[in-house]
């Protein structure tokens, strides 16, 4: 009788990480990581039943293995937890006849699944999912309405889709339709590239109220109410057909808020003072930018001294106290706090 000249993935599977050859590998909680082509020698028909009780985790990674495939491997999973799908060039999805109840983790990144009509069979297929990573799929739009995205992802926690395609505030919205959404990546989106890296991030807290946590950080109550803020005085001189109905929301909690004035934080650059020398007063206007000894180098002409023979005092005219003398040539004039008014003292060290 002739023997079968080669045997399946599923059975190269079976043997390899039977209990039968790896006994190390029984009990709770292992995992199986298949290489991306795995090889072997012509064995006879063999069952998989059992061998795989226990397995919580798989690593398909790079295997190119088809859907078909996977589903098969899954049928002999009853218990896994972890699914790694990444780097397999899947452009679709194509569902089983029957789900998969035990997952709560799927990595499918590095992938082409650029429509959400293949993703949305991945809520088909694992209904218990918590965690989804779709990083680097260029995914273009979640184009669900908003009572079938919770239908279909209804313990959805977690999801990535960083470096994903979307662009527009509308796919951002949709995030909220995931009733027990927590944690959000999106780095890496054209929808954020025309903003500050401020922007991005209290625009986006501001629009996903239950998620705490975002882009691996956590948003603070603290965070959450500056986001909030921030996006009222954003889109607070906007047409109101454009603005957008979170903004409406936020208004109801906070009411509408007038912009911040805007206040130039930046050290002074220069400042007119008065250089007092024997009984002459002269106003000239100084660079705070400068050290001391390059502010001898100014007055020189002006009191006829020789550097080294200057002794220069600061005296703040608010200030309480009397003059500061300013004896280090190295030290820089806007670290006085000098400002407009105040007095520049000159004497001889010979006087």
């Amino acid at each position: 009788m002739d023997q079968p000249s080669g045997r399946s993935f599923m059975q190269v599977l079976c043997e390899k990480y039977s209990p039968e050859n790896f006994p190390y590998r029984r009990g709770p909680g292992m995992g199986v990581h298949v290489p991306a082509t795995p090889q072997g020698s012509p064995m006879k028909e063999r069952t998989c039943a059992g061998s795989f009780s226990g397995v919580r985790k798989l690593v398909l990674n790079n295997s190119k293995a088809s859907w078909e495939t996977v589903h098969t491997i899954l049928q002999e999973l009853p218990d896994l937890e972890e699914l790694f799908l990444c780097l397999n060039d899947y452009e679709t999805v194509s569902c089983p006849s029957i789900c998969c109840h035990s997952l709560k983790l799927l990595h499918i990144t590095d992938n082409n699944l650029h429509n959400w009509t293949e993703i949305r069979k991945l809520g088909v297929m694992f209904p218990s999912l918590d965690t989804l990573v779709l990083a680097n799929n260029h995914l273009n739009a979640i184009e669900e309405p908003d009572d079938s995205l919770a239908r279909l992802f209804p313990n959805l926690r977690s999801i990535s889709l960083h470096k994903s395609g979307l662009h527009s505030w509308k796919d951002i919205d949709k995030l909220n339709s995931f009733p027990k959404l927590e944690e959000v990546r999106l780095l890496g989106i054209p929808l954020l590239q025309p903003y500050t890296t401020e922007e991005r991030r209290k625009l986006v807290v501001a629009r996903l109220p239950s998620v705490s946590k975002l882009n691996g950080s956590v948003v603070t109550d603290g965070e959450r109410e500056d986001s909030e803020r921030f996006f009222i005085r954003y889109y607070v001189d906007v047409p109101q057909e454009e603005v957008p109905f979170r903004y409406h929301e936020l208004i109801t909690k906070y009411g509408k808020l007038e912009p911040l004035a805007e206040v130039d934080l930046r050290p002074q650059s220069s400042a007119k003072v008065e250089v007092h020398f024997n009984d002459q007063v002269e106003e000239m206007s100084i660079r705070l930018d400068q050290t001391v000894a390059e502010l001898k180098k100014q007055l020189k002409t002006l009191v006829q001294l020789p550097t080294s023979s200057m002794l220069l005092y600061y005296f703040d005219h608010e200030a309480p106290f009397g003059p500061e003398e300013m004896k280090y040539s190295s030290r820089a004039l806007h670290s006085f706090g000098i400002r407009d008014g105040d007095k520049i003292f000159v004497e001889s060290k010979t006087k």
